[in-house]
């Protein structure tokens, strides 16, 4: 049980990502804040938690406003007296346009939930650990390292990210806060949907892949666990790749 008795925060667990790793939180012991612009997505999680006999609340959030991640946190400190993992991992992918077509509303949209929200919790939860120490884990992605046509906002929110995780690991070191990301490749959740639409076109987007497949959220709640446990006690402003090799070859 290596988060028994600890407070974990989880955004975007409503699904995906995010519920896989709240569950796999749950189970290990923690006490897990289940955020989500979704209440009834968030409300699900729960749900499932608790039926494993795990301990978990719901709470709303659009992370892309300050004052709504500042109570999640807050409230979670209330709540449990404390708060010891942060997982930053709301985030959205933009239409894929290119960029004499997209919209600014697109790019403001992306950018205000995957860079700023992720900000937004790096500080909220620095605030709330600068006494007690913790741990921080943002969601980043391969595109925050490698190229592709027609995201330009994911790419650039998520490189944000990829910086944002160092340079508060160097800031925070000091106040034995952990700052690490994770940069996630092609992963089975709701932002491949409209690939999956199109069984011709979700076959060759897995057959780009090394091993000729997607990944699954429980694959990468199991790194994003590891990393927030103390078996990860010297892993600090590193960014890890869960993508089966996908940054490191040419397709």
């Amino acid at each position: 049980m290596r988060f028994e008795n600890k407070v974990v925060i989880v955004t975007g667990a409503g699904s995906g990502i995010g519920r896989a790793s709240a569950l796999r939180f749950a189970r290990e012991g923690a006490r897990v804040t289940v955020a989500d612009v979704n209440e009834a997505a968030a409300q699900e999680t729960v749900r499932q938690i608790e039926a494993e006999g795990g301990t978990a609340i719901a709470h709303p959030v659009d992370v892309s406003e300050w004052s709504q991640v500042e109570a999640l946190v807050q409230d979670t400190v209330s709540r449990w007296g404390r708060l010891d993992v942060m997982f930053n991992n709301a985030g959205i992918g933009n239409p894929p346009q290119s960029l004499l077509e997209l919209s600014l509303e697109a790019y403001h949209r992306t950018i205000a939930v995957n860079q700023h929200g992720v900000f937004y919790g790096i500080r909220a939860a620095a605030q709330a650990m600068r006494d007690s120490g913790g741990v921080i884990v943002n969601t980043a992605s391969v595109y925050g390292f490698v190229a592709d046509r027609r995201h330009i906002p994911y790419h650039a929110s998520k490189a944000a990210v990829v910086m944002m995780t160092k340079a508060a690991a160097l800031e925070l070191a000091r106040y034995n806060i952990r700052v690490v990301a994770i940069a996630p490749g092609l992963i089975d959740t709701g932002i491949v949907t409209g690939w999956k639409a199109h069984p011709e076109v979700w076959a060759t987007v897995q057959s780009a892949q090394m091993r000729r497949r997607a990944g699954t959220p429980e694959e990468v709640a199991d790194v994003v666990t590891f990393l927030a446990s103390d078996e990860a006690s010297f892993v600090n402003g590193s960014v890890i790749f869960v993508d089966d090799g996908a940054a490191s070859f040419k397709r």
